[in-house]
C-alpha cells in the first residue's frame, strides 16, 4: 500500500523553498525550467496524453512547479482515500473519500499530461535520498503507517485530522499558482482545487465536531 507513498513522498523538496523560488523567479520564459535541481526528476514521461489533458504552450516555472508538486499531494490523498474504503466507520467519512478519489485521480493523469506536453520531467522516486516530507500537508510515511494500523473510530479521526492537514497544503499550492502561474487551464485547474477542497475541509471540520 505505502509503495506510492514512499515513491513520491520525496517530492515533498519542492516545498516552500521551491515556492519562494518560483515567486523569486516571477513570470519567466515559457520554456524555461523549475527553479531546481531537474536532475533530480526522472526524464521518462509518456509518448502521448489525451486531447483534453492537452495545455496551452504559454507556461511558466510556477505551472511546472504546481503539476511537480501537486500529482504526489494527489496521489498521496487517494492512497488515503483508498484505505477509508476498507478501515472507516463513518458513512460521510467513506462517501467523502471516495469523491477525493474520484475528482483526484483525473486532476493527476491531466497534470501529467501537461507535463509531457511541455517537455518537463515527471516526478521521481529518485528524489527521496536524505529529503524531508516538508511539502505543505504532506504526511510522512510514519504518519501513514499509523493510519493504515487504524481502523474503526479511531481511524475516522485520524483520517479527518490528516486529510484537512493534506488539504490545507493543497490550497495553499493552488494559490500560489494562481497568483503566479501563466497557463491558463493549470491556473483554472489550481482554483478549482482551491474551491472543491476548502469546501471538504470545511465538511469535515462538521465531521470532527461530531466524531
Amino acid at each position: 500500500m505505502f509503495t506510492k507513498t514512499r515513491k513520491f513522498a520525496a517530492a515533498v523538496v519542492l516545498s516552500g523553498a521551491a515556492l519562494t523560488l518560483v515567486s523569486a523567479c516571477g513570470g519567466t520564459d515559457s520554456g524555461s525550467t523549475a527553479g531546481h535541481d531537474m536532475s533530480t526528476m526522472s526524464s521518462s514521461a509518456p509518448a502521448a496524453t489525451t486531447a483534453s489533458a492537452q495545455p496551452s504552450a504559454d507556461f511558466n516555472d510556477a505551472d511546472v512547479m504546481f503539476a511537480q508538486m501537486m500529482i504526489p499531494h494527489h496521489q498521496q490523498a487517494v492512497e488515503m482515500a483508498e484505505l477509508a474504503e476498507t478501515r472507516a466507520s463513518d458513512k460521510e467519512i467513506k462517501e467523502l473519500a471516495a469523491k477525493i478519489k474520484a475528482a483526484q485521480d483525473p486532476e493527476i493523469q491531466t497534470m501529467q499530461g501537461w507535463l509531457t506536453a511541455w517537455g518537463k520531467p515527471m516526478p521521481s522516486e529518485g528524489m527521496d535520498h536524505g529529503m524531508g516530507h516538508d511539502m505543505a500537508g504532506m504526511m510522512s510515511e510514519e504518519d501513514m503507517t499509523k493510519l493504515e494500523e487504524a481502523k474503526g473510530a479511531a481511524f475516522d479521526r485520524q483520517f479527518v485530522d490528516m486529510m484537512i492537514a493534506h488539504h490545507n497544503g493543497a490550497i495553499e499550492m493552488a494559490r500560489t499558482e494562481q497568483s503566479q502561474g501563466s497557463n491558463p487551464e493549470a491556473k483554472e485547474l489550481a482554483k478549482t482545487i482551491e474551491t472543491a477542497q476548502q469546501a471538504e475541509v470545511e465538511q469535515m471540520q462538521k465531521i470532527l465536531e461530531r466524531l
